[in-house]
C-alpha cells in the first residue's frame, strides 16, 4: 500500500506541474491573442474609433462590448462576402475588403475578442421623432429573439440591440425591409431578420422601435452607473 501511496503522489505532482505548465501557457496565448487583436483593431478605429463608438459618417456603427460570437459572426460573413456585397449597401461595401484584411482564423478570433473586450460607449441619439411608448408595442415580437431587455440571445444568434448607435439599428431595419440585407437565404439569421422588418409598416414605425430600444440602453446605462 505504501508504495501504491507514493506512486500515486508521483502522479499528482506530475498532473499538478503539468497542468501549471499548460495554465501558463494558455495564459501567454491569451496575451498573444489580445496584442494581435489590438494591432488588428489599429485598422478598424479609423472608422469606428479608437474605443469602438462608432461613427455615423463613416457609417461605421458602435461595436465596442458587442459580445465576441457576434462580431467573430459577423467578420466571417464579411470576408466570405455572405454579407458586405450588396451594391445598395454602401456600409456592408466598405466593410467587405476591411474583413480581407483578416488573414487567418486567428485574426478573426483576435479582432472579435479586442472588440468584445472595449467598455460598451452609448453614443448620443440622433434620430428625431420616434416615440418609444408606442415602439414597445411594436417591440414585442423582437422579444422572442432578441430579449425583452434587448441583451440577445446567442442560442439563438440574436445579438443585443441595446447600446447600439440608433442610426445605426434604424438602417439595418430599412435594409432588411428593402431586402438589402437577408436577401441571401444561406445567410439564415439576416432572412429571418428580413420577414421581422416586413412587420414594421412604415418608417414611423421604424423610428417608434428604434426610440423603444435607445431608452433601454439609457435604462441600463443609469443602472449600471449606480
Amino acid at each position: 500500500m505504501g508504495d501504491g501511496w507514493m506512486g500515486g503522489m508521483t502522479v499528482n505532482r506530475s498532473f499538478v506541474a503539468l497542468a501549471a505548465v499548460v495554465a501558463l501557457l494558455g495564459g501567454r496565448a491569451r496575451a498573444d491573442e489580445a496584442v494581435r487583436g489590438a494591432e488588428l483593431f489599429e485598422l478598424c478605429a479609423q472608422c469606428h474609433g479608437p474605443a469602438g463608438g462608432g461613427n455615423q459618417g463613416a457609417l461605421a456603427p458602435a461595436i465596442a462590448g458587442l459580445p465576441d460570437w457576434y462580431v467573430l459572426t459577423q467578420l466571417k460573413d464579411f470576408k466570405t462576402g455572405l454579407r458586405g456585397l450588396q451594391p445598395d449597401d454602401t456600409g456592408g461595401l466598405r466593410m467587405y475588403p476591411m474583413s480581407q484584411y483578416l488573414k487567418t482564423d486567428e485574426d478573426l478570433h483576435a479582432a472579435a475578442h479586442f472588440v468584445s473586450s472595449l467598455p460598451p460607449v452609448l453614443s448620443e441619439p440622433t434620430v428625431v421623432g420616434g416615440d418609444a411608448e408606442r415602439g414597445a408595442k411594436l417591440y414585442t415580437p423582437c422579444t422572442a429573439c432578441h430579449g425583452p431587455d434587448g441583451g440577445g440571445n446567442q442560442a439563438l444568434n440574436a445579438p443585443p440591440l441595446r447600446g447600439r448607435s440608433d442610426w445605426y439599428l434604424l438602417s439595418s431595419l430599412q435594409k432588411f425591409k428593402a431586402g438589402i440585407r437577408g436577401n441571401d437565404p444561406k445567410n439564415t439569421n439576416a432572412a429571418l431578420m428580413r420577414g421581422m422588418a416586413q412587420m414594421l409598416t412604415d418608417e414611423q414605425a421604424m423610428k417608434d422601435v428604434v426610440a423603444y430600444i435607445d431608452s433601454l440602453s439609457r435604462q441600463t446605462a443609469s443602472n449600471a452607473a449606480k
